[in-house]
């Protein structure tokens, strides 16, 4: 497995602490009035709001059979407010040419399931078998549900890759995708659960657009944060084949030391349901 670093992922230590307190400072002094304003664009329009000039040809969207399973005894408990999700750090490896290569630009990158890579790749992703079902809500208007805005996703593979950046996985784009929200504001994505990598506890990326044209047009997210996984589910997960190194990695990070998730991690832990034979269910409320 590639070993990250704290000081090189995310690009270091001091980069992220900055990001992170500038992004939450913002939102703490902004408050719901700011987030009326922003997602005033995103509830009226979906693919015109923070559209850029450029066009990007896209997939057709994917789609995922519901996953029967049972409840993990530790399962997380949704946060009852309305307040906007933490804005996190995108890291070191978006892949939405903010750093580097645009996975966004890809045809076929809204999809559903990303396990395997798309385009000129043919690269497929192995793991414990991983369903992500993330609810956008509106804060501004009582966290109804947010339809018609779009989520980009990422995250790195059994071996603690990136696809498009880590060695190894330079040649492949598995493991991103877009989805468009539905009347529910939900999306799902057929996944792996990643790995622990060195210096960071489990997680998912994931950036939230006013609509697919902006995610895949060059707009900006106007939603940046990160899904965390609990500890009694990644323990179970990492003692299956192919994932050896993710046992050892886990036992030197915590929620509590993690550089991203240890100022509070309740509205980020994912509420977990399944097994690793048939799979695990990630949910999560992604109010913004």
């Amino acid at each position: 497995m590639e070993h990250h670093d704290t000081e090189n992922h995310d690009r270091g230590l001091a980069f992220d602490l900055s990001t992170l307190i500038g992004r939450r400072r913002l939102f703490a002094l902004a408050g719901a009035g700011a987030g009326a304003a922003l997602l005033a664009a995103c509830a009226s329009g979906g693919s015109s709001g923070g559209a850029t000039s450029s066009t990007r040809s896209t997939g057709s969207t994917g789609s995922t059979a519901s996953m029967s399973s049972t409840e993990s005894s530790t399962a997380a408990t949704s946060d009852a407010s309305c307040a906007p999700i933490p804005e996190e750090t995108a890291g070191p490896y978006p892949g939405d040419g903010s750093n580097g290569p645009d996975v966004l630009a890809e045809s076929g990158i809204v999809r559903s399931d990303i396990r395997s890579s798309i385009g000129s790749a043919s690269g497929v992703a192995d793991g414990v078998p991983l369903t992500v079902e993330l609810t956008v809500t509106d804060t501004a208007n009582g966290c109804v549900p947010l339809t018609g805005a779009a989520v980009y996703l990422w995250h790195c593979d059994r071996e603690g890759r990136y696809s498009m950046y880590s060695q190894g996985a330079e040649s492949e784009n598995y493991l991103r995708g877009v989805q468009e929200t539905d009347a529910d504001g939900r999306v799902t994505f057929t996944s792996i659960f990643p790995a622990c990598y060195s210096g960071r506890w489990p997680h998912i990326h994931f950036e939230v657009y006013a609509g697919v044209a902006e995610a895949t047009g060059g707009g900006e997210p106007i939603a940046t944060s990160q899904l965390a996984f609990p500890a009694d589910v990644c323990t179970v997960a990492y003692a299956t084949a192919g994932y050896e190194q993710s046992v050892s990695n886990l036992a030197q990070v915590s929620l509590d030391t993690d550089m991203v998730f240890a100022d509070g991690v309740s509205q980020q832990l994912a509420s977990m349901s399944g097994d690793t034979e048939a799979g695990y269910t990630a949910a999560l409320a992604v109010p913004i």
